[in-house]
């Protein structure tokens, strides 16, 4: 189980609970609800590392995209050194090889910032999910505080 649904199940304990007239309160199964919260424990460290993946990712994408780039620029450079000695040829290539230049760090750019992006979303989402789950379980455990 994932542990967005070890916390609906959580929801589900606490719905289901007898209630206690007046006071706001629910009667729960400790042993269920600790034993999920357990299984909760076990789970975070893969959301965690799922994130870190994510990261080291978005790393990789850039390096690749850095290194893509450098190999255009290089090959556009071993281009316009083999036609230097043609004046025509040499006025063309160094056109053309400007040209690659910039579409080359016109594709570079955009590789970083697609990657940026598509690693920042998935951080964002891995953030609001560990902030959720913060939030509901400090709320339960207020609530168990509560019942004492």
């Amino acid at each position: 189980m994932s542990v967005l649904q070890l916390l609906e199940e959580i929801e589900d304990i606490i719905e289901s609970g007898s209630s206690i007239p007046f006071a706001q309160k629910v009667l729960i199964d400790k042993r269920e609800l600790l034993e999920i919260i357990k299984d909760i424990r076990i789970k975070l460290p893969d959301e965690v590392k799922q994130a870190q993946w994510i990261k080291e990712e978005r790393q990789r994408i850039l390096a690749e995209a850095q290194q893509e780039a450098d190999t255009i620029l290089e090959e556009a450079n071993n281009h316009i050194l083999s036609m230097i000695d043609q004046s025509e040829i040499t006025r063309k290539a160094n056109e053309r090889a400007e040209e690659i230049i910039a579409q080359a760090q016109n594709s570079a750019k955009e590789m970083r910032l697609g990657a940026k992006d598509y690693v920042d979303s998935m951080l964002e989402s891995a953030q609001e999910n560990l902030i959720e789950l913060v939030n509901t379980i400090k709320i339960n455990r207020d609530e168990i505080k509560g019942m004492k």
